[in-house]
């Protein structure tokens, strides 16, 4: 037996919750050819010890003197056997399993890959995993926290008393790992984390699939979604050469239960409610607010703390899981907004995981964000790199999430983000650029790219950071789109401005086609552009009553003709008055105004319109599929150009934005035939005046550097899309 005095220490420390290797001391060993038994028990009268294989009691283990810890040799016993411990509680008996009778979690491999930071789903053996070892059912639970004197797995199942389960660690990688018998889905827990300066601390799980609603704050025990399938059809409906338009949603304000007290549509009832108005309006994606859990319902998941957990807001992980398959059943796409870019100071987060930084910079000047009071990732460490990249693969392979929109890309890509001289510190060639987050990003577009290459990344990307949509092996960061905030300055400035003075702006409508095709862009009016004081879209727009709504339909019109994929939020497609407000619901009642309804058949209508004919989406990347018939009638305010495909087919659209018809507009055309309208935005099913144009018959007659021409009526405020009539 170990000297008494080395025991004597351990069973203090055990007692006193503060030892490191609780593995060496309890469950049984061997020792001088015999076996001894040993377990922490708070609360336990007596404890026995029985063979599994028998079903018999071999020994009756011993109080060890002011301690909960029972101990005893066993008696004619030299070989380790698979055992039970029965325990006495004072008003019932409990057979249990003894966690620590359980050998290592991790294998060799996986703890090679995890201590490199190359393993592509590290989640696969870290966090909480429903599982059976040796045919006993429970939980394996693994957590990174090198630098923590103790760590412990609480919860209801030990009334979170950290002496109970303490866990072992794997020194090569900084792993804590134990399984715990008898636990089961659903089970609350977190992780107890003894700090150097022997501080408790109290965790959630990074790496936990399903978390309480706050502001409760455990990690939930949930067993992990099976593989999403890969779908040929999906590539192709994410394609750069795909029609894209999508519907961004916050789940929490798009539609609210008439019932009494506050609750939300939970992800099944949306699937039924918000996915057949996408489909009926046409939209190919809907992309969500981050879904990842966060505390605060004010910061919409953009402060999010469990990065591996659909909030429980809205449901289960399953839950999710089905709203995703129902969408792709109906030919949605679902892209999730992911924000690896920094994360909240909840004490139960990640900040000072183990007592020191370990996911964030100890530095302010590179760990801090002072404009949203938030922690940056350490990029340049292997293990936070890995539980990143790691993340963006979950997503997309076990929840079939179509794509992932990176919000605030341009923060990390800067030191210097919003940052004075001096409060920021130089990379090691003394350049401003992070150079760590930028080969992070890049090996996550290539991770997501080589395992799931029918899933897309998109930029949200404010600069002009060269290369944000080139591939990695040529220089870029690898994303498949970037979004295009300077087009939607530009133009929302422009529409803002009143017609008699647009004449003056008429650059910024058209400033976006120098830049239109070095980026793959996507035009996104979002919810960033419908709050704090920005006022809706709708909102933006000049005049009276009348000119609102035409001026609304006709940068609409403009918008879906001009090249980029499509994004709009929620509200916005059928003409929202009032600013986005989180905490309630958009104002249905509208459409039963035929203002409101007609720009909500207009957008319907532009993504049909949009989806059937390639000349709108085909070369949105390609300079070909471009050509600038009126640019420059800046009086007038009219713009004129070609949308074409890499089959001759070609789509004309004309915007007057001004609210002057123009009569006898003269425009040269490629071809010659009939031209007939596809969208007109001043129609009156659309709720405009009614001014339109009938079959137009091009003459030969060279204009605009074409050899035929046309002359139509613009109607005032409004796009217009012209095609050959088919033969």
């Amino acid at each position: 037996m170990p000297g008494q005095k080395t025991l004597s220490d351990a069973y203090r420390q055990l007692m006193a919750g503060d030892h490191g290797d609780p593995f060496s001391v309890l469950g049984m060993h061997q020792y001088k050819k015999q076996l001894f038994v040993r377990a922490l028990l708070p609360g336990a009268v007596s404890v026995s010890v029985i063979d599994i294989k028998s079903r018999r009691k071999v020994a009756a283990l011993e109080r060890v003197p002011d301690t909960d810890i029972f101990a005893s040799a066993i008696p004619r016993r030299v070989t380790p056997f698979p055992y039970r411990l029965l325990i006495d509680w004072g008003t019932h008996q409990q057979e249990l399993e003894d966690a620590y009778r359980f050998s290592k979690i991790l294998g060799d491999i996986d703890v090679w890959l995890l201590a490199e930071g190359t393993h592509y789903r590290p989640y696969e053996k870290m966090g909480a995993h429903p599982m059976e070892i040796d045919g006993v059912s429970g939980v394996s639970f693994a957590v990174w926290a090198p630098n923590a004197r103790r760590v412990s797995v609480v919860g209801d199942f030990n009334n979170w008393d950290g002496r109970r389960h303490m866990m072992r660690l794997r020194p090569e990688c900084g792993v804590w790992e134990i399984f715990v018998p008898h636990m089961v889905t659903g089970d609350l827990y977190k992780f107890e984390v003894m700090t150097q300066d022997a501080v408790v601390l109290l965790k959630a799980d990074p790496y936990a699939f399903r978390a309480e609603l706050r502001p409760n704050s455990a990690s939930v025990v949930h067993g992990m979604q099976t593989i999403y399938p890969s779908k040929e059809e999906r590539k192709k409906a994410n394609a750069l050469d795909a029609p894209i338009s999508i519907y961004e949603v916050h789940l929490g304000s798009w539609r609210l239960p008439m019932e009494e007290g506050k609750r939300w549509f939970t992800y099944r009832e949306l699937a039924h409610q918000l996915i057949p108005y996408v489909k009926e309006l046409g939209f190919t994606h809907i992309e969500l607010l981050p879904l990842h859990e966060y505390p605060l319902d004010e910061s919409w998941g953009y402060q999010p703390v469990g990065l591996y957990a659909p909030t429980s807001r809205y449901g289960t992980p399953d839950d999710l899981r089905y709203f995703v398959e129902t969408a792709h059943e109906n030919g949605i796409g679902v892209i999730l907004d992911w924000v690896p870019g920094h994360f909240p100071i909840d004490a139960h987060g990640l900040e000072k995981f183990d007592g020191t930084c370990l996911y964030e910079h100890a530095d302010p000047r590179e760990g801090f964000h002072q404009d949203w009071n938030v922690l940056i990732y350490n990029y340049g460490g292997r293990e936070v790199r890995n539980f990143l990249v790691g993340n963006a693969l979950y997503w997309i392979e076990r929840f079939g999430i179509d794509g992932l929109r990176v919000d605030a890309v341009a923060s990390m890509l800067y030191r210097d983000y919003s940052r004075e001289p001096g409060e920021w510190i130089p990379n090691q060639y003394g350049g401003r650029e992070n150079l760590e987050a930028i080969a992070f990003i890049r090996r996550m577009n290539e991770v997501v790219g080589i395992e799931r290459p029918e899933a897309i990344t998109m930029a949200e990307e404010s600069t002009s950071f060269p290369g944000v949509c080139r591939p990695t092996y040529h220089g870029g960061l690898g994303f498949h789109f970037k979004w295009n905030l300077g087009w939607m300055h530009d133009t929302l400035a422009y529409m803002k401005e009143d017609p008699l003075h647009r004449k003056y702006h008429h650059d910024k409508m058209r400033f976006g086609i120098m830049y239109a095709f070095s980026e793959n862009f996507v035009l996104p009016l979002s919810h960033d552009e419908v709050v704090h004081c920005k006022a809706s879209i709708l909102g933006r727009m000049p005049g009276d009553e009348w000119q609102r709504f035409a001026n609304l339909r006709a940068y609409y019109g403009f918008m879906w003709g001009h090249p980029g994929k499509k994004l709009l939020f929620m509200g916005s497609e059928f003409g929202q008055y009032s600013e986005w407000h989180s905490n309630g619901s958009l104002d249905w009642h509208l459409l039963q105004y035929p203002v409101h309804h007609g720009v909500q058949r207009l957008v319907r209508d532009l993504n049909l319109v949009y989806q059937h004919h390639p000349a709108l989406y085909r070369l949105d990347f390609d300079y070909r599929g471009f050509e600038w018939i009126v640019h420059d009638d800046f009086d007038n305010s009219v713009f004129a150009f070609l949308r074409k495909d890499d089959q001759n087919n070609f789509v004309i659209i004309v915007s007057n934005l001004t609210p002057i018809p123009r009569h006898d507009y003269h425009i040269g055309v490629p071809q010659s035939g009939t031209y007939v309208e596809l969208i007109n935005t001043d129609a009156e099913i659309y709720a405009g005046s009614g001014m339109h144009n009938g079959e137009l018959r091009a003459r030969r007659i060279a204009h605009h550097g074409h050899h035929w021409s046309l002359t139509m009526t613009i109607p005032p405020l409004a796009t217009v899309m012209l095609a050959l009539k088919p033969k």
